[in-house]
This record gives structure tokens, sequence and C-alpha cells, in this order.
């Protein structure tokens, strides 16, 4: 006989596990089935072990660089193979606390593949036991993407999944996609001393960034040794003795590399699991679903990765919050996508939340901005890391912060005040009036909201 239980969650990342938990916070009885490692893609194989090889790198890039500082080292060797396993040790660390997470909330934790069997039914895959509840929470995830006809082999063409299992460095890496993956190995790669090059296809690194801030990054890049090509497109790509040859649209030498770093994006995990059967709708994959998070049949919903963009996994967490408060019938508040905030932590790191000033146009806003560089900014002087900015887009009628941009040192660090001023409707008097602490790189978010009112002091 099947168990019951209030809630079935298909899927343990980041959008599963927070749903689960919550769940048993309201009294829920759940279970949560996962086929591989609990904490999903982003802890074993993105957000974390990436943020650990990102930070080995700039131990090594300190030490690099010590001589600027009047420290001498002498030379240095570094062990890109050491990093890679200091990276895995933190993703087992915190896989290990999430299940400790599940067995403290009660959670009941079942190995498998879960596909959908019925309205209120997951069949777990291969043992064939069966779960029944009065709700489903899909939160499959995705997996990364390649070029069409491109196939991923693990060896000279790599998925970011590959890369972070990779112990050798490569000579030679091509990266393809300018986007927050693409960026973020581009630094660990050339930091170890690779040969780099970035390809985007549209006109900037981070499309979807202020350009602004696409186009500092670029020339930090450049001033690193990191080749970045925008607005190419990658026509062809071919296997020769160990290297590979990628043929560019309009050009007639091909590009060699010793390897080749898929970052085209991610595509849902959305196969097999039984949508169909159940006249669940999706759109190129991605599951519809509402302001609830839940799909067109009652009863079921998904999150994360599963339902499409901002693929991250903080906003796969606070879907699955939604979602769940939505199940035990308490109001939440519709989430808004551009309140979420985006982190990208390449060398400067790149962080923003809330509209682009573009953005803001398209909507309507009669627009005022204001930048501030951290030339002028005293603790980025003083770190000799000088080369970000932060720019704010305010509306004029109600001087309301709209959205902040920032590029420099450590910049994800300060997003969460970018958020609180946009989640809460701040005024640019409001964040140009709060004093910040002196010296610190936060002091420009406040000079930038200032220089949006034309009273700018340090510029």
């Amino acid at each position: 006989m099947a168990e019951r239980f209030d809630l079935v969650v298909v899927g343990g990342g980041p959008g599963g596990y927070v749903g689960a938990i919550r769940a048993r916070q309201l009294g829920l009885r759940v279970a949560l089935v996962e086929q591989e490692h609990l904490g999903g893609v982003c802890l074993n194989w993105g957000c974390i072990p990436t943020k650990s090889l990102l930070h080995t790198a700039e131990v090594l890039r300190r030490v690099q660089e010590a001589g600027r500082y009047g420290i001498e080292t002498g030379p240095v060797s570094a062990d890109f193979g050491k990093a890679i396993d200091l990276s895995r040790q933190a993703a087992q660390r915190l896989a290990k606390g999430v299940s400790f997470l599940m067995r403290k909330n009660g959670v009941h934790v079942v190995e498998g593949r879960g596909r959908l069997a019925g309205p209120d039914r997951v069949v777990v895959e291969p043992s064939g036991e069966e779960l029944v509840a009065d709700k489903i929470l899909l939160a499959t995830g995705g997996r990364p993407r390649s070029l069409p006809g491109v196939e991923l082999d693990g060896e000279l063409v790599l998925s970011s999944r590959h890369a972070l299992s990779r112990r050798e460095l490569p000579g030679r890496v091509v990266i393809v996609g300018g986007g927050a993956i693409g960026v973020e190995f581009a630094s660990i790669y050339r930091t170890y001393g690779a040969q780099v090059t970035v390809l985007e296809m549209l006109p900037h690194l981070l499309p979807n960034e202020e350009p602004e801030l696409a186009q500092a990054l670029e020339r930090a890049f450049q001033r690193q040794g990191i080749q970045v090509r925008t607005g190419v497109r990658v026509a062809g790509l071919a296997r020769h003795g160990g290297q590979v040859h990628l043929t560019l649209e309009g050009e007639a030498e091909p590009l060699e590399a010793d390897m080749v770093l898929m970052a085209v994006g991610t595509q849902p995990n959305s196969e097999n699991l039984g949508l169909e059967e159940l006249g669940i709708e999706t759109d190129r994959g991605f599951v519809k679903v509402n302001e609830h998070m839940e799909t067109t049949r009652p009863g079921i919903y998904a999150v994360g990765d599963l339902v499409g963009p901002p693929m991250l996994a903080h906003v796969a967490s606070e879907e699955a919050v939604v979602a769940v408060e939505h199940m035990a019938g308490r109001p939440v508040p519709r989430l808004q996508p551009e309140r979420m905030p985006r982190a990208t932590y390449c060398e400067p790191q790149v962080a923003s939340v809330g509209l682009t000033e573009a953005q803001a146009r398209e909507r309507g806003y009669e627009v005022v901005t204001g930048v501030f560089p951290l030339q002028a900014n005293g603790k980025a002087v003083a770190l000799q890391e000088t080369g970000g900015l932060v720019k704010v887009v305010g509306e004029r009628r109600y001087g309301q912060v709209l959205g902040v941009h920032l590029v420099g040192p450590q910049v994800t660090e300060i997003l969460a005040e970018a958020g609180l001023a946009v989640n809460m409707e701040t005024t640019l008097e409001e964040l140009g009036g709060t004093v910040h602490a002196h010296p610190t790189i936060a002091e420009a978010v406040r000079e930038a909201a200032l220089a949006a009112l034309g009273r700018a002091i340090h510029i």
C-alpha cells in the first residue's frame, strides 16, 4: 500500500529542500525524492564549488600581485588539482548539512527518480515505490545546454559540471558564452595561467546587466589578459588530434583550443516526469505556472530552473516558499522577478537588483540615473581596485529607487542593501540620506543616489 503524505517534493535542490523544510514548519507531513545528491546542482556542481574555486583563485591572485604592495614572495606555484579537491570538499560538507536538516526537520527522504503517476501520486524509480500526497512540488532543476549538434564529451568539450571535476588545467581554453558561468570560469582559468578567450554572440558580456557594468568588466578582463570577443557566433566545431577547432561565422581561420567550455545556458529537467499524461502545460520544456507556482494541473506546483528564468538558486528557494505557503492556505505576496538579486563572482564582481535604465524607460518611467566611479571611493583606492562603479536608477516623480547596479571588489556582499532599497521602494533621498561608514565600498551606493539627485559630494 502506498504511503500517504501531505506533500511530496520531487528534487532535493535549493527549491526542493527549502520547500520541504518550510512545509514541515507549517505542520505538513513531507516526503522528498532525490535521485543523486541533496543540495542539487547549485550546491554540488554549481554555486558552491565554483565559489570555492574563485576564492582559491583570488588567494592566488593576491600572492601573484604581492609585489604591488611591497611584499616579495619569490616564485609562486599553484596546484589547480588541489583547488578542485577543495571545491569538492566544500560541496560534500554542505550536502551533508542538508541531509542533517532533512533529519532534523522530519522530512522523509527517498532515494530514486520521482515521476508523476497521477494527480496525487509519485512513483520512485527504479524501486517502484509509490508515494501518495495531497500536493506535489516539482523541483527537478536543470542541466547545461550545448550548441545544436555539439556533443559535450567531458574531455575536449565540457559543461560547467565537467569542468568542476577536471583537475588538469587546460593550456588554451575557449569559453562559449559570456554570461555568469562563462565569466566566472574565465577568471578562474586565467588566474591559474591558462590562455582564455570568451565568445559572446551579443554585444557585451553579461548581456542582462547594465552596459556600463559589462564595459567595466570587459576592460578589467583585457587588463588581466583575457581575450573577449563579442558579437560572434560559433558556426562549427571539430576535434582534431586532441585539440578543438572552432569556426566562427564570417571568419576563415578557425580558433584553436585545448579545451572548450560550453556556457550557453541551462535547459530544464522536464522530460519523463509524467507532465504530458496529466495535461501539465510546458513552453520550450519549461513548466508553466501561475503567480503561486501552481501548474495547469491544480495541486501540482513547480519551481526553480524547471519553470525558467531567472534561473538562480535563491529564486528557486523563494518560489518554493511561495508554493508551500499557498498550499497551506496562507496569503503570499506575488514574486517580482526584477526584484531578485543577481550576483556574478568573477574578478571584479558584478551585482545588481531591480530594473536597468533601459527596462525602466520601456515601462514608461521618467528616469533619472546616478553613477559613481570607484576611482573616487576611498576604500577602493586603498585596495588599489578602482576599476568599478555603482549606478542607481530612479524615477523622477516620486524619487523611487528602481534599480541598483554594481561592479567592483566584493560588491556582492553589499547587494543586500540595494535589494532592501528596491523592495522597500526607498527613495533616492532616503538612500542618499543614509549615512554610510567611511571608508567602505558601500559609500559608493549612497554617492550614486546623491548623483541621481545632482548632489554627489566626491565627484
